[in-house]
């Protein structure tokens, strides 16, 4: 699937990753198309990139359902938008976790579902999730987070099984940790036993293949933690001792503290 030429609906696009994002799809010659809850942070992008804005509060369903007959017309849907969802579950409100959960898990899920039957009968799309290697590798501090990592990756997937050989392809990207832009970068911390960051741009760069490419999986993350994150798919307890050992929790605490203090 060409991003020049096709009209993209970028969800998440006031993050560090989605600006990035934004400006890489309309350098492409993408009609962008981008969402989000406030219109202040909207404008300035919609100026820049010549974007259509639509203002949608992903936590809300009635939005969800608003948002995907108004950007009608998609080629590609890029759901970038997620809320950290760090920290201790006995933490979390039953409605922070609701709104976690909505906004992480179930507002992507229904946009593919309300967009993708237009792409089917054009007999072309794409869809591509940005995720992240919580998504296959758990973590302290992060249950709520992985499971609708977890949750989004097996989504995608799946679907992407579902659309074969309707020209429609699905994608998950999952980056590790990025620096620079983010909320792991917001915090100043190290990363667990000195693991490197990769760039805002390879993230970029992941997605953009994902999507011309109709690649099923791609991890952004530098080689040991690919093979970490592998290890932990299959070994989690296994996993669980290596964290331990490599320090994790003092980030981990800096992460969730920083969260905190925006909830």
């Amino acid at each position: 699937m060409r991003i020049t030429g096709a009209t993209v609906l970028l969800t998440g696009v006031t993050g560090g990753i989605g600006g990035a994002l934004a400006a890489e799809l309309a350098a492409r010659g993408a009609t962008l198309v981008v969402s989000g809850r406030r219109a202040e942070a909207l404008t300035p992008l919609a100026d820049a990139y010549g974007a259509r804005t639509i203002l949608a509060d992903l936590g809300d369903p009635d939005d969800v359902r608003r948002l995907a007959e108004e950007a009608a017309g998609t080629d590609i849907l890029i759901a970038n938008a997620a809320l950290p969802s760090s920290g201790d579950v006995l933490d979390y409100s039953p409605e922070e976790i609701d709104r976690a959960l909505a906004v992480n898990l179930r507002a992507p899920t229904m946009l593919a579902r309300l967009l993708a039957p237009a792409m089917v009968d054009a007999g072309r799309g794409h869809i591509a999730f940005v995720g992240s290697l919580s998504g296959k590798a758990a973590t302290k501090s992060s249950s709520l987070y992985n499971a609708t990592k977890f949750g989004l990756r097996g989504f995608s997937l799946g679907f992407r099984q579902d659309l074969h050989g309707t020209g429609v392809g699905v994608s998950v990207v999952q980056p590790g940790f990025v620096r620079d832009l983010g909320m792991f970068a917001a915090t100043g911390s190290g990363t667990p036993g000195g693991v490197r960051t990769v760039s805002p741009r390879a993230v970029v760069n992941a997605v953009v293949r994902a999507v011309e490419r109709d690649v099923a999986e791609i991890n952004v993350a530098p080689l040991e933690l690919k093979i970490l994150s592998a290890i932990a798919g299959q070994f989690p307890g296994f996993a669980e001792r290596v964290q331990r050992r490599a320090g994790a929790e003092p980030t981990v605490e800096k992460i969730v503290e920083a969260q905190r203090s925006r909830r």
